[in-house]
């Protein structure tokens, strides 16, 4: 296990500077002079003006800055932010904090709705608890999680009257962005929950069990479900990816705190060391969550083994 997670720890290394690469090259494709994001909106002179590209290596070749900026990040420094003048790590790690819970919450509707849904639509294939529950898992795949958010919006907080339409702050506030954000991965999650649940439940093992006098709740949640969770696992991994990248949207629509914001921020202030930390930032937690679901695999089926 230790070798494996070793292995795989080093077969992240290219992606993450892959990533980094694609992102510091693509930025210098976007029109604008980053020079802008510095002076804001102060008149300087020329001679102010090559200053402050010597002063931030703006003049430097293109592979130049790269390299100094990959050799910043292996001391874990992501550089200034143009805008705010203040270390890149600091405006993440202010920021963080309200995109984790809104992720872990968006999450936790996904697991509970989507194996919910599964569960009863495999327990009941072909009736109308099986049609409902997949029907909407389908408008959850079909719907643009930006949609989702501006109908909530405005039935629930414009309509209704019954919750905030933005902010950050209090429980309130997180109920309509982590539903939004959690329907699309629940509708994923329970449709692959009921079809894996269903060719588990036609295992021979599964009648063996029923054939021992088990109660059928028993067999599905000890013997059934367990075996069928392993792929639904899997795609849990991705979708926490996906909910990192949608949080962009729903913090922008709820005008939400978080990393998300933050990034769009950066991108319409041409800020371009913000935005490279961030999309690194998450690129590499979206590479650790990954591996820690590989490695769940051992635990919740002790058959897989890793070499």
């Amino acid at each position: 296990m230790t070798s494996y997670i070793i292995k795989r720890l080093l077969a992240a290394i290219p992606i993450l500077i892959g990533i980094s690469a694609m992102v510091f090259f693509s930025l210098k494709l976007v029109p604008g002079d980053p020079l802008t994001a510095i002076v804001g909106d102060a008149i300087i002179s020329q001679e102010q003006a090559s200053q402050l590209r010597e002063q931030y290596g703006l003049n430097d070749p293109l592979p130049v800055q790269y390299v100094r900026f990959v050799g910043r990040v292996l001391q874990g420094d992501l550089g200034n932010s143009l805008q705010f003048k203040r270390p890149v790590t600091d405006e993440i790690r202010t920021q963080l904090p309200a995109t984790i819970i809104l992720t872990f919450a968006s999450m936790s509707i996904a697991l509970v709705v989507g194996i919910g849904l599964g569960v009863v639509a495999a327990l009941r294939p072909h009736s109308w608890l099986d049609t409902v529950s997949m029907s909407v898992a389908m408008a959850g795949v079909s719907f643009p999680s930006f949609w989702v958010g501006l109908m909530l919006l405005l039935i629930f907080s414009l309509g209704l009257g019954w919750l905030p339409a933005t902010g950050t702050e209090g429980f309130e506030r997180l109920i309509m962005p982590a539903s939004t954000l959690g329907f699309g991965a629940a509708a994923i999650i329970a449709r692959l929950t009921r079809s894996s649940l269903l060719e588990v439940l036609r295992q021979q093992f599964i009648t063996t069990a029923r054939a021992k006098g088990l109660p059928f709740a028993t067999v599905v949640a000890k013997h059934a479900l367990r075996n069928a969770i392993i792929p639904v696992i899997t795609i849990v991994g991705l979708q926490f990816g996906n909910l990192l990248a949608g949080a962009v949207v729903i913090e922008t629509v709820f005008s939400r705190q978080g990393i998300g914001r933050l990034l769009v921020t950066a991108i319409l202030g041409r800020d371009f060391p913000l935005v490279q930390g961030v999309v690194l930032f998450v690129a590499s937690v979206y590479v650790i969550v990954n591996l820690l679901v590989d490695i769940s695999y051992a635990v919740i089926d002790p058959r897989i083994r890793y070499a």
